[in-house]
C-alpha cells in the first residue's frame, strides 16, 4: 500500500484494472494511466424534501380515501395516473373522482425485490383499467390469497387504502381483488 493510503479509513483495496479490450488496442492501452483503482466503502444517508407539485391533490385525496384521476377539458380523456396536461392534446386537465374499482389488465409477479423496498414477496405489480378511466394505473396488488395462482387477467379489483402511517404517500393505496 502506498504511503498515505493508511489515512483513508474506509479503504477496501487498491488494484490495477486490466484493459477489457486488449484486442482492440494493439498499439497499447489508451487508458493505461487511469487503470489504478481505489475501492472504498462509503456509507451515505440522505434525506430529501420533495414537493409533489401539481400531483399533490392526488396524494392528499388518497389520504382521504378518495381516488382522483384527471380529465381533459378539451378531448375528454380521463388519465389515471393523473396528468396536469393531456398528453393527447396538451390541454390543462381537471380533477375527477373515480369509484376506485376496475379490471386487472396485466400483472407481473416478483419473488425477489430490492431490500430497500421493504415489501413482502411475492410482490405483484398490477396494471389496472379503473372504471371511468381511459388509461392504465400501475400499482401493487395485495391480499390475493395464499397463492398468485388466483390472480387472473380480467379479474375485478378495487383500490384499498392504508389505515396505518406510511413512509411515502404512494403507499396510501394499493389494489386488491374486489
Amino acid at each position: 500500500m502506498s504511503m498515505g493510503l493508511e489515512l483513508v479509513s474506509n479503504l477496501l483495496e487498491v488494484f490495477t484494472a486490466e484493459d477489457p479490450m486488449p484486442f482492440d488496442h494493439p498499439e497499447g492501452d489508451p487508458w493505461a494511466d487511469f487503470r489504478e483503482i481505489m475501492r472504498i466503502e462509503w456509507k451515505m444517508e440522505f434525506s430529501y424534501r420533495h414537493v409533489l407539485g401539481k400531483y399533490s391533490k392526488f396524494f392528499i385525496e388518497l389520504a382521504n380515501k378518495r381516488f382522483l384521476a384527471t380529465e381533459c377539458k378539451n378531448c375528454g380523456k380521463v388519465w389515471a395516473i393523473p396528468r396536469p396536461l393531456c398528453a393527447d392534446c396538451l390541454s390543462i386537465t381537471r380533477w375527477k373522482e373515480l369509484p376506485g374499482t376496475g379490471v386487472l389488465e396485466s400483472f407481473s409477479v416478483s419473488y425477489f425485490v430490492p431490500a430497500f423496498m421493504k415489501v413482502e414477496t411475492p410482490y405483484v405489480l398490477a396494471m389496472v383499467r379503473l372504471d371511468g378511466a381511459d388509461t392504465l394505473f400501475t400499482h401493487q396488488l395485495r391480499n390475493f390469497g395464499e397463492s398468485t395462482d388466483s390472480i387472473r387477467v380480467g379479474m375485478p379489483v378495487k383500490v384499498a387504502y392504508a389505515t396505518e402511517p406510511v413512509s411515502h404517500p404512494m403507499l396510501l393505496m394499493w389494489f386488491e381483488p374486489a
